[in-house]
């Protein structure tokens, strides 16, 4: 028993490290080197026109010179939007994803796993992995995303919105056939893993989707946010978890959460996983 603890151990370490992109990190160096020098290095507020902590391709080198210690640090929080790697949410939030789920597998919280918002679709491969290194096959991974970019905000319905420019970032678009190779590329891609293609005004409200145990939102906006609240926290099993990446980084984000969790009269207690995801766990 111990040593399947330790290879299940080992595998999702390995995975996570592969996700980041912490294996051969001198790539990102080089890729950085070949991008547009007039986006490399500054921040996501100079190039998407809006206050954030994230940098588009910063420098990857310290004032030492130091390549490896400054990529770690950055990985570690989630803090750049990479060139290679296939999720930007750093070690930390990829730790808390996984302790999630290995919660409601050991508490056997029933529902499948969902993640609004995937980009080159990180986050939902290590679910599939979490759920193939405890040998579960009655759970699904859902991956719901426009593989579009983001969409231009509806002002006049979401005020919180108003300002944000994200959805003019080339970055954040990833389409399905790409998520899909990615998947494929770490032996993942199977019957359990499902996409929901579209907006999620359009798609959530007629997902097929029956119950959830684990539900992770990385919309970004007020919109998209509040969207995958009122559709999707409703089939959140009790005993579940409730992950939401942009907490800190994005007000209108933040907001959605507070409005949605005032109007249902959600008390859990929210947690912090690092300088922007926050998580809680419902109760009745």
């Amino acid at each position: 028993m111990e040593n399947i603890e330790n290879s299940r151990h080992l595998y999702l370490d390995l995975m996570k490290r592969c996700l980041l992109n912490l294996i051969y990190p001198q790539s990102e160096e080089l890729l950085s080197l070949a991008t547009d020098a007039g986006v490399r290095g500054r921040s996501a507020h100079t190039v998407l026109g809006r206050p954030s902590s994230h940098k588009v391709w910063p420098p990857l080198r310290d004032a030492q010179g130091n390549l490896l210690t400054l990529i770690a640090q950055d990985r570690m929080e989630g803090r750049i939007w990479p060139v290679v790697a296939h999720t930007m949410i750093g070690l930390k939030r990829l730790d808390n994803l996984e302790f999630c789920i290995e919660q409601v597998i050991t508490n056997g919280v029933p529902g499948d796993l969902i993640e609004t918002g995937v980009w080159r679709g990180g986050a939902t491969i290590l679910m599939r992995a979490v759920l193939k290194a405890y040998g579960v096959t009655d759970r699904c991974v859902w991956v719901a995303d426009s593989f579009e970019g983001l969409p231009p905000p509806d002002t006049g319905k979401y005020p919180h919105d108003a300002g944000d420019s994200l959805h003019e970032a080339r970055e954040l678009a990833v389409s399905l056939e790409e998520v899909e190779a990615n998947f494929e590329r770490y032996g993942l891609l199977d019957d359990q893993v499902r996409f929901l293609k579209g907006w999620f005004c359009d798609t959530l409200p007629v997902a097929p989707i029956e119950r959830l145990a684990v539900l992770r939102l990385d919309g970004d906006m007020y919109e998209s946010t509040m969207d995958t609240l009122v559709n999707l926290y409703p089939k959140l099993s009790k005993g579940g978890y409730a992950i939401v990446d942009d907490y800190g980084a994005i007000p209108a984000c933040r907001q959605a959460v507070h409005d949605y969790r005032s109007a249902n009269r959600i008390t859990g207690k929210i947690h912090n996983i690092d300088w922007t995801g926050v998580f809680w766990q419902k109760g009745n």
